[in-house]
Formats: C-alpha cells, structure tokens, sequence
C-alpha cells in the first residue's frame, strides 16, 4: 500500500508537492503504458501492482500515536477501488505491517464515485453517489452512505426519501438500501413506432384508382 497525501496552500500561488505517507514498497513505473484511461478514473486493472491512495487537501494533521489523519478543505481521494471527495476526511492506517488505508470516514457535501469493469471489456458502469456521511472499508469494499443519500446508476437514480435511510454501494456496484426511498427510471418520451407488421394482420387491400 502507498498512501500519497498533497496539501494545497491556502493562497494556491504555488504547485501542490506530494510527500509519502506510511509507505512500506516503493512505487515502481509501468513498463508498458496503459490505454488512456478518463480522467479522473483510478487503474484498477493491475492487482499485482501496490494500491495508491491519494489525498489530496487544503490542510491535513498526522496523529502517528493514533494511525490516523484528518484532512479538511476541498478533500479529493484517488484510490483504484473508489473516488471521493468531501469536506472533511479521517482517514485510518492499518497498525498492520502493511500500514495500508484500513477505513475512511467522509463528512459534508460527499461524492463518491465507484466503477465497475464490463467483463465484455467495454467501458466501466459508474455509480455516483451523493450524501452528507459516508464510510468507506476496507475489509468488506463497502461504501456507506448516510445523510439523505441518493446514488445514480446510469440514467437511474435511486434517493432516499427519509433522513435515517442508508445506502450500501459495494466494489461490484450492487446497491442496497435500509430505509425508505424512491426510484426514478427514466424513460424516452417519444418511443419509435414498430413499423413491422404484428402477426396474424392481413394487409390492407388497395383500391382502384377512379376513372
């Protein structure tokens, strides 16, 4: 596990510098570039490569006695499992030898973003998600989302119609709601005509023209 964190200045005059946190292995270049990837989309392909988590913040604060650390203002996460981006983040590193990322916890104005691989190797299917809490592990790949959640799916949307409700967003974009929601699939308005004719229909006969 490699865990880099960037804090931006508050004044943004300067380019943000990435320093390595809790870093056992070293990161080792590709030999092969990759096909592009959309921007903003972790590489996810290679599980024989260390996982990066990269935090990127206004200001952060390191409590090594707690294997914990917090970050606030414009909080981004690029991690190869999920994207999230918050107001705040408490991220805890596994006491482990390892010491990789073993939970994150989101507070105010969250997004997360999940994608899934079409095994067809098309393009991934995304779930977005929106909420005022979330609880990313490790352990399990969940993603919970509390704090009237609503995730979107393609041109689905499923949102949670009371405050208590709370959504569950796993590694292989299945969702699972406890509480009240509602769904909205939306549909094309003006469906195409079927041209083809139903069976069993004669057609119609033709008339002769008049004289």
């Amino acid at each position: 596990f490699l865990i880099l964190v960037s804090v931006t200045p508050a004044l943004r005059a300067q380019p943000s510098a990435a320093t390595e946190l809790f870093s056992p292995t070293p990161v080792k270049a590709p030999e092969k570039s990759s096909p592009a990837k959309p921007q903003g989309t972790p590489d996810a392909t290679k599980p024989d490569q260390p996982i990066v988590t990269e935090i990127t913040a206004d200001q952060a604060f390191f409590d090594s006695a707690k294997n914990i650390g917090i970050f606030t203002g414009h909080v981004v996460v690029v991690d190869p499992r999920f994207i999230i981006q918050s107001d705040k983040l408490t991220a805890y590193i596994s006491k482990t030898e390892d010491q990789g990322l073993e939970k994150a916890v989101a507070d105010g104005n969250v997004g997360v973003v999940r994608d899934r691989p079409d095994p067809a190797g098309g393009p991934p299917k995304r779930s977005v998600g929106r909420s005022e809490h979330a609880v990313y592990t490790t352990s399990d790949g969940n993603c919970e989302l509390s704090g009237w959640p609503r995730v979107q799916q393609g041109m689905h949307m499923h949102i949670a119609t009371a405050e208590d409700t709370v959504m569950f967003l796993n590694q292989q974009g299945q969702l699972t709601t406890h509480g009240s929601s509602r769904t909205e699939l939306p549909q094309d308005p003006s469906p195409k005509p079927d041209a083809s004719p139903k069976p069993g229909a004669s057609p119609k006969p033709t008339t002769a023209p008049k004289k």
